[in-house]
C-alpha cells in the first residue's frame, strides 16, 4: 500500500518531535502522563473575539493515528532513532484523552480551546497536526464571520479555490468559511466531502466563447433556466451588459414564469455600476433580479459598499477571505501545562519567558463561560483548575489579569463550561455534529456576544479571568522561576 493514497498524517509532525518521543523512550519518560493547552495570544485584524474551527478534522487524525512499514524504514534510515523505540511505533495508537471546545464557538487569548492528556510520546506526535488544523480553520471561521457581519445580512459565497494555499487550503478552508457563515462555496469537493452548498455561475470565457454577449446569455439561460446569474462586465456593463442580460431573462425565463436569476459585477466602481444597474433592472421591470458582486472584496470594502448606499443582494468573496490576506497567521500554540507523578498527583509546569505575553498558564484547566440568564449575553470566561466548580448561585468577582484593579462582580449568570470530552482513554466520546449544526451553533453563540465585542475596529476587551487558585498557583511558580 502507498501511504500517500491514505488520509493518514501520522508523519506530517515536525522531526523534532520524533527526537524527542525517541528521548522520552530512551529515558523511560514516555509513559509519563502529560497535560498540553492548545491557546492563541491574539485575535486576528485586531478582532474582539475568534471562531473555533477543525476540530473534526483532528479527530479524524487521531483515529487514523498509525506507522506504517514504509515510515519505520524512512526513520530507520535517519540512522539516529533507537530500534526499540521503533518497534514502539509499529503498534503506535492515541491512548489518551482530549477535551476541545465544539466548533463554531468563540474563544478568546489564553483560554485553552484544547486539551490533551496523554502519555509523552502520544502527546508530543500530535502536536503538529493539532495545530495547523486548529489555527487554519479557526483563522478562516474568523475572518468569515467578519464579512459576513459586514454584509448584513446579504449572502457571502467564498469565491477562493484557486487563490487558496493548496488543495487542503481550498477544500478545508471553504469548510471553515461556511462554518463563520458564508452561504456556500465555490469548491464542488468541499460539497462533496462535507456538504457546504457548492455555488457558482460562470467566468467571461463563457461569454467571449460565443459570437456576441447577447447568445452567450441567451444559451446559458436556457441551459440552466433556474439558475442563471449572468455575469455582465466582460466589455461593457452598461452599454452592452445589462441590457443583453435584460432581454434574455425577458426573452427565456420570463414567458416561463421563472423569476429567480442574477446578474453579477465583478469589476469597476461597485458603488456606482450596482446602482445604476438596479435602475436599468427595475425600468425593465426585472424588480426581482438579483445583484451579485465579486472582486477582491474584505470585510472593510463590503462595509463602504454598504455604507455608500451600493444595491448589492449578495457577495462573492475570494482571495482575501480564503487566506485571510490582511492577518493570515492564527497564532495557536501547544505547551506543556502539567505532568503526573508516579502517585497520580498532578504536578504544574510554566514557561517563562522575557515577554510576559509568552507566560503560560500553568496546570490542568477548565474554562467556563458567565452568561447572563436574563438576556442570555456572555459575560465573562473564567480559567480554573480542573476540579474547581464555579458557584453560580452566588456572585462571583472577576477582575482582567493584564490589569487586576479592573474588577467586576457578576451576578444573576449561569456558569458554562467550554471544554467537552473528545476522547477518553484513546475511544472518541464525542459524537461529531453536522456542519449545518456547527454553522447554526457558531451563529447563535456569537449572538450571544456583546456588539461592543463584535467591532471590527477597538472592540471591547472582553474579560477572561484566571480563578483565584489557579492564579495563586501561577504566581508561586513565577516567585521560584520554575
Amino acid at each position: 500500500m502507498n501511504v500517500r493514497d491514505t488520509k493518514n498524517y501520522t508523519m506530517l509532525c515536525d522531526f523534532y518531535e520524533f527526537t524527542m518521543s525517541n528521548g522520552y523512550f530512551k529515558t523511560g519518560m514516555y509513559k509519563k502522563i502529560t497535560y498540553f493547552d492548545v491557546f492563541f495570544r491574539q485575535i486576528p485584524d485586531g478582532g474582539g473575539f475568534a471562531a473555533a474551527a477543525g476540530l473534526e478534522q483532528v479527530v479524524e487524525y487521531i483515529e487514523n493515528l498509525r506507522f506504517y512499514d514504509e515510515d519505520i524504514e524512512y526513520l530507520r534510515n535517519k540512522g539516529i532513532f533507537d530500534n526499540e523505540f521503533l518497534d514502539y511505533l509499529k503498534d503506535f495508537r492515541f491512548t489518551g484523552d482530549i477535551y476541545a471546545v465544539p466548533e463554531g464557538t468563540p474563544v478568546f487569548p489564553g483560554e485553552p480551546i484544547m486539551t490533551v492528556r496523554a502519555r509523552a510520546i502520544e502527546a508530543q506526535l500530535i502536536e503538529t497536526f493539532v495545530l495547523l488544523s486548529l489555527n487554519h480553520q479557526s483563522l478562516i471561521a474568523t475572518k468569515a464571520n467578519r464579512i459576513v457581519r459586514a454584509a448584513r445580512g446579504r449572502a457571502v459565497s467564498e469565491f477562493g479555490s484557486r487563490r487558496a494555499q493548496g488543495a487542503d487550503g481550498a477544500v478545508l478552508g471553504a469548510r471553515a468559511a461556511y462554518i463563520g457563515g458564508c452561504s456556500a462555496a465555490a469548491c464542488a469537493l468541499t460539497e462533496r466531502d462535507y456538504s457546504v452548498p457548492a455555488f457558482g455561475t460562470m467566468a467571461h470565457s463563457w461569454v467571449q466563447m460565443f459570437d456576441d454577449e447577447y447568445t452567450a446569455f441567451k444559451t446559458y439561460c436556457e441551459l440552466y433556466p433556474n439558475n442563471a446569474t449572468l455575469l455582465v462586465d466582460t466589455y461593457n456593463v452598461i452599454k452592452s451588459g445589462i441590457p443583453n442580460a435584460v432581454r434574455a431573462f425577458s426573452e427565456v425565463l420570463v414567458p416561463k414564469g421563472i423569476t429567480d436569476f442574477a446578474i453579477r459585477l465583478d469589476s469597476g466602481d461597485i458603488t456606482y455600476l450596482s446602482k445604476t444597474a438596479r435602475c436599468m433592472l427595475d425600468d425593465a421591470g426585472l424588480n426581482n433580479c438579483k445583484i451579485v458582486v465579486s472582486n477582491s472584496l474584505d470585510e472593510f470594502i463590503i462595509r463602504d459598499l454598504l455604507l455608500q448606499g451600493a444595491k448589492i443582494d449578495s457577495f462573492g468573496v475570494g482571495e482575501r477571505l480564503i487566506t485571510s490576506a490582511s492577518n493570515p497567521v492564527f497564532g495557536c500554540v501547544y505547551k506543556l501545562a502539567a505532568v503526573e507523578n508516579e502517585s497520580g498527583e498532578i504536578i504544574p509546569r510554566i514557561k517563562l519567558s522575557e515577554n510576559v505575553a509568552k507566560i503560560t498558564n500553568p496546570h490542568f484547566k477548565k474554562v467556563y463561560r458567565c452568561v447572563d440568564r436574563e438576556s442570555g449575553m456572555a459575560l465573562a470566561d473564567v480559567i480554573c483548575l480542573h476540579d474547581e466548580v464555579i458557584d453560580d448561585s452566588k456572585n462571583y468577582e472577576i477582575f482582567d489579569p493584564d490589569f487586576i484593579w479592573k474588577r467586576k462582580v457578576l451576578r444573576n449568570f449561569e456558569a458554562k463550561e467550554l471544554l467537552v470530552p473528545i476522547f477518553k482513554d484513546g475511544r472518541r466520546v464525542y459524537n461529531l455534529p453536522k456542519i449545518n449544526e456547527i454553522r447554526s451553533y457558531c451563529k447563535e453563540q456569537i449572538d450571544c456576544l456583546w456588539d461592543e465585542v463584535k467591532r471590527f475596529e477597538n472592540p471591547h476587551k472582553y474579560y477572561v479571568d484566571l480563578s483565584q487558585k489557579l492564579w495563586d498557583v501561577k504566581q508561586s511558580l513565577l516567585a521560584k522561576g520554575n
